[in-house]
């Protein structure tokens, strides 16, 4: 079965096609139905369980109350797609190391198609923020590459080339917070010093500026504006590192646009605005990155867009290959 939405809200059997995309996050986890179009049709938000079968359990009560919200069988839905931390095998649907989760080792692909009835795959979560990111913003800026910085806990990128996801040879393209930039800096879990997560990601915020603030980085911020010295040297240093992070990319991959979301994102207008700051200094004393336009390149996910989930849709509705959204 296809379904479309009328006007009145309700839905009806037509040609366009009823996807999902769930984003399983470390404490909850966003649903989203898409028609063919990429247009988000209804949205779903629960908390996450925490172990195997608590994330099993709360991805399927996702799916399920969604396919209720909109009065449908998930049976009905034409694809079902998952973004979740960890170390993903997109062709098998396996997801292992999601540490923040409880997860050492599940198939999640295969156990969602077994108890939903449809065919569930299964991305890396920063990938499908990708995808929906590059869905959303993509053709209004004429892009045709896009790189998502995400700014959480720790710090990745998604990338989208020509349209499709590109994972690297091995899975492991966009792990950029991993690239050292202070040999003399601070150790990472990864096992090298001063990596660019140690200094621009939520861990790098609450490590420098501890607080019990729900929203660490608001509280440097709000510090920062109200002239604390150390604030204004933490967020100045975030700044400049996030800034590094979207020169990185741009000088490796060379992409049209980089994205910035995750938690950290949510600051807004002031985040985007040092950043952009940081790279027209830059840009001041280097007519080489002056001619890359670097400040002119990075945007933010607009707030509320349930970027991860939608898409996480997209690679559920993808051609076999997991790599192209659907245009």
């Amino acid at each position: 079965m296809t379904a479309e939405l009328r006007l009145d809200g309700s839905l009806s059997t037509g040609t366009s096609a009823l996807r999902v995309g769930v984003d399983v996050g470390g404490t909850k986890t966003d649903a989203v139905a898409v028609d063919g179009g990429g247009e988000v049709l209804g949205q779903l938000r629960l908390p996450t369980g925490f172990g195997a079968d608590a994330v099993l359990a709360s991805t399927v009560e996702a799916v399920s109350g969604l396919a209720s919200q909109l009065s449908v069988d998930p049976r009905d839905f034409s694809s079902l797609g998952v973004g979740i931390p960890g170390s993903v095998d997109s062709g098998t649907g396996r997801v292992t190391h999601a540490v923040n989760l409880g997860l050492e080792g599940l198939e999640l692909g295969a156990e969602l198609t077994a108890r939903l009835g449809v065919s569930a795959h299964v991305e890396n979560d920063v990938n499908a923020a990708a995808l929906g990111a590059y869905h959303l913003l993509a053709g209004a800026r004429q892009s045709h590459s896009m790189a998502y910085l995400n700014l959480g806990t720790g710090l990745a990128a998604g990338l989208v080339l020509g349209g499709e996801l590109w994972r690297g040879s091995r899975g492991n393209a966009g792990e950029i917070g991993h690239i050292p930039v202070d040999p003399s800096g601070p150790l990472c879990p990864c096992g090298q010093r001063g990596c660019l997560e140690t200094l621009a990601s939520g861990s790098a915020v609450t490590r420098q500026w501890p607080t019990d603030h729900p929203r660490p980085a608001q509280a440097l911020f709000e510090a920062a504006l109200a002239g604390d010295e150390s604030a204004v040297e933490v967020w100045e240093r975030l700044l400049v590192n996030v800034a590094s992070a979207v020169r990185i990319l741009v000088l490796t991959v060379d992409v049209d646009l980089v994205v910035i979301g995750g938690g950290i994102s949510s600051l807004g207008t002031p985040l985007l605005g040092g950043v952009r700051s940081a790279l027209d200094r830059w840009a001041s004393s280097s007519p080489f990155l002056a001619s890359l336009d670097l400040s002119g390149r990075v945007e933010l996910v607009p707030p509320g867009f349930p970027a991860a989930a939608v898409g996480a849709a997209l690679v559920g509705a993808a051609d076999g290959t997991g790599h192209r959204w659907p245009r």
